[in-house]
């Protein structure tokens, strides 16, 4: 996907209540460009708001995957 081309790690989940979560590491262009991503979402979802929280990152993950 989008996250492995643009060298971002971290996971993707569904939550309960129907919304998603995504942590993402990475290098500040790289993640604004990754949120731009998010903004537009799939073709077969509609998105109708992305929260951001910037934090340090951890450098916990190697990859971007899914979590459930």
């Amino acid at each position: 996907g989008q996250a492995q081309r643009l060298g971002v790690r971290g996971y993707v989940r569904n939550a309960w209540d129907g919304t998603v979560e995504v942590v993402a590491e990475g290098d500040r262009l790289t993640l604004e460009t990754f949120l731009d991503v998010l903004r537009q979402g799939p073709r077969s979802a509609r998105v109708s708001s992305v929260e951001v929280e910037w934090n340090p990152a951890a450098g916990e993950f190697k990859a971007f995957g899914v979590r459930f």
